[in-house]
């Protein structure tokens, strides 16, 4: 099945927006939850699978759902249809800052490879499945596992990079990266890792253990900012979750326990009981010792008379 031919148009500099056209009749898929808004006669309906084949039975789209949710995606796509007699859009947006790279299928081979949440839309006819990394070393340490994505066709696809985006042409060369920034690499590309060398490069150059390896030729893709070191930085900066939970927000409950908030509170109360028996005891004898001492003396005072 031939993809349709779609116009897009992409907003945005470090949090983008790619909105597409389509004119009567035609559709895109996208990743479920990846749509900003649509026009009046823009439809849109969740299938199983990426509606390349047609004509494929239920096995089939029950197969090639499946082979989606090895890669940690939905078991459905969505696709958006203009219904309508003029030409409609459609926008989409990844759930993370970063870039939109629109690829031109047909001039890479018509084969893309990606890591596995990088897809983000594409023109119908577009097939999405899985590419298994032959390599053992890769899988294991590679930062994308054994699976990663494969997307087949010749028409507009849209995949998402964390940040910027950098597009290498190797010719017949190899290219050393973060195992976290690759994105996508066309076919001719040999992805594998190696080892860091030094054992304080290893331990205190802040690299990691491993590198990605990318030889051959062909179009490499990269982010400037994956997102599992965005999360990662925002874990360490994240205030404890006790003091989320004070009173005056995290900030002001962070202080309230450095100074020791609760317990001074609980003493304060303490000592402030102990302090209120004690000065009503004595307001109390005082009290006693005056009625005391007037019934005393007016009762002497009878007495005598």
């Amino acid at each position: 099945m031939r993809c349709e031919e779609i116009d897009y148009e992409i907003f945005g500099n470090d949090m983008q927006v790619v909105e597409v056209e389509l004119d009567p009749g035609e559709t895109v898929i996208a990743e479920a939850g990846a749509m900003n808004w649509m026009d009046e006669h823009i439809s849109f309906e969740s299938k199983m699978g990426d509606g390349s084949q047609a004509n494929q039975g239920l096995m089939g789209k029950l197969f090639g759902a499946g082979k989606r949710v090895i890669t940690g995606e939905s078991l459905f796509m969505t696709h958006f249809s203009n219904d309508g007699r003029d030409k409609e859009r459609v926008a989409f947006a990844a759930p993370y800052p970063g870039s939109i790279i629109p690829i031109d299928m047909a001039q890479i081979g018509e084969e893309l490879i990606c890591q596995k949440d990088a897809f983000l839309c594409a023109a119908l006819g577009t097939e999405l499945s899985i590419a298994f990394n032959r390599k053992l070393g890769a899988g294991f340490f590679g930062g994308e596992g054994f699976i990663l994505q494969r997307l087949r066709g010749d028409g507009m696809a849209f995949v998402h990079a964390g940040g910027a985006v950098i597009k290498k042409e190797l010719n017949n060369e190899m290219l050393r990266v973060d195992t976290g920034c690759l994105v996508a690499f066309s076919p001719g590309i040999d992805y594998d890792i190696e080892m860091t060398k030094g054992l304080k490069s290893m331990f205190f150059g802040g690299e990691g253990f491993f590198l990605a390896t990318l030889q051959g030729t062909g179009t490499v893709y990269l982010q400037s900012l994956p997102f599992s070191r965005l999360a990662d930085r925002i874990l360490e900066h994240a205030p404890a979750a006790s003091g989320s939970s004070e009173g005056g927000g995290a900030v002001l409950g962070g202080l309230g326990n450095l100074f020791g908030g609760d317990d001074g509170g609980d003493d304060g109360g303490d000592d402030g009981g102990d302090d209120g028996g004690d000065d009503g005891g004595d307001d109390g004898g005082d009290d006693g010792g005056d009625d005391g001492g007037d019934d005393g003396g007016d009762d002497g005072g009878d007495d005598g008379g």
